[in-house]
């Protein structure tokens, strides 16, 4: 009985190491899938934040402000105690 428990020891080790290799080839697939959404909605928003960007550089233009800040965050108010 030995040999055919070894027997079915190592084809359950083969077994397993087949599922893990499937499920590893599985698990990299969907890596990379994620990464490119990932990557495309990161292009998307850079493109949003672009136009807003410039729909702001149009407003202050149009409004006469001058020196626009492209970088400029909004401002923040301070909190008061």
């Amino acid at each position: 009985m030995g040999a055919l428990n070894l027997m079915s020891s190592f084809k359950n080790v083969v077994e397993k190491l087949k599922s893990l290799e499937t499920e590893r080839r599985n698990l990299l697939l969907e890596i990379e899938e994620l990464k490119k959404m990932a990557d495309s909605k990161a292009k998307a928003l850079e493109n949003e934040v672009s136009m807003l960007r410039e729909e702001v550089k149009s407003l202050r233009v149009l409004l006469g402000a001058s020196a626009p800040e492209l970088d400029s965050e909004p401002k923040k108010k301070q909190y008061q105690r």
